[in-house]
């Protein structure tokens, strides 16, 4: 059994996916309602957006608390590293 795990921005990413969640239920009610495909697409296309940035989001914070919980406080010229690393995972 896993112990819980959460971090300050789990409350963002549930309001994010509720968000997403009743937009795709609009897209579902669009193509069973005949709406042209362009905007059922375009309604698909900001469900997933809102998906990705959640995912994102979720994958940033728990990648920042992992590190920081594993390696502590460093030295200031010593983190360049890991300051990388974390900024270069916003562009997963």
């Amino acid at each position: 059994m896993t112990e819980s795990h959460t971090h300050a921005t789990h409350p963002d990413i549930v309001k994010r996916l509720k968000r997403a969640e009743g937009h795709l239920k609009s897209v579902i009610a669009m193509i069973e309602g005949g709406r042209p495909c362009l905007d059922i697409a375009q309604q698909l296309s900001a469900v997933e957006k809102a998906i990705i940035n959640a995912k994102r989001t979720l994958i940033q914070d728990h990648l920042d608390h992992c590190l920081e919980e594993t390696i502590g406080a460093l030295p200031r010229d010593q983190r360049q590293t890991i300051d990388e690393f974390k900024t270069i995972t916003k562009y997963l």
